[in-house]
């Protein structure tokens, strides 16, 4: 039995490793660190960090927040950077010849911007036309959560999920539109609360087709 922290081959999928060969890159070095060595490194900086600010680390509310904050990052918040959090992705043949449009709308999109660590909150629509697979909806769910789950521009994030559809499922035609607030944006510099940000990647019919694109913006709610 292959255990949930485990990467996962069967007899007709794509390993974890070949599937992420063929997605965007995160900019990472990897450094062969425990997640309990990586937890530890994170506590001390963080607590330095802290006592940096003028905190007093010995304050029975803040003594503790080094090691929560290490916790979350490393088990939650960046959880995408480990590759055997990567979702276990069941596929079945597509046996009903199924030729039309799949559209999974409002995923919730929770990450972090990588420029200055603040949230990024929104919603994706992902959709796609099968060729000779189909794929449970809740591993696109998963598959949206994986690659947020990790210091992210949203044009990088949007690109690897539509990267990793297309692997998966041997279809060019993969769409992925994500909508979000950043709080680099609505926290600090112009305090800007009101505005979002649209990114999309349209491939095969949902670039080259005008009805098809049309339809998927219209699962986005966009004006087309």
């Amino acid at each position: 039995m292959t255990s949930k922290n485990q990467p996962s081959k069967r007899k007709d999928s794509l390993s974890i490793d070949e599937i992420l060969a063929q997605v965007q890159p995160t900019p990472v070095i990897e450094r062969g660190l425990s997640i309990e060595r990586k937890t530890e490194i994170i506590a001390e900086k963080f607590h330095e960090i802290m006592e940096t600010l003028g905190l007093d680390m010995k304050h029975e509310s803040l003594s503790k927040t080094p090691k929560r904050i290490a916790k979350m990052y490393v088990n939650e918040v960046f959880s995408g950077l480990i590759k055997e959090n990567f979702p276990r992705i069941s596929t079945i043949p597509n046996d009903m010849d199924y030729d039309q449009m799949i559209a999974i709308e409002n995923i919730k999109v929770l990450s972090v911007c990588e420029h200055h660590f603040q949230t990024i909150d929104g919603v994706a629509t992902v959709a796609y036309i099968p060729n000779k697979k189909v794929i449970g909806l809740s591993k696109v769910n998963r598959v949206v959560e994986y690659f947020a789950r990790r210091p992210q521009v949203q044009e990088r994030l949007t690109k690897q999920i539509a990267d990793c559809l297309q692997s998966v499922l041997e279809t060019e035609h993969v769409a992925v539109h994500i909508s979000a607030k950043h709080y680099c944006v609505i926290a600090r510099g112009v305090e800007d609360a009101n505005s979002s940000t649209s990114t999309s990647d349209l491939r095969g019919d949902f670039k080259r087709n005008d009805m098809t694109r049309r339809e998927f913006l219209q699962h986005c709610r966009l004006a087309t």
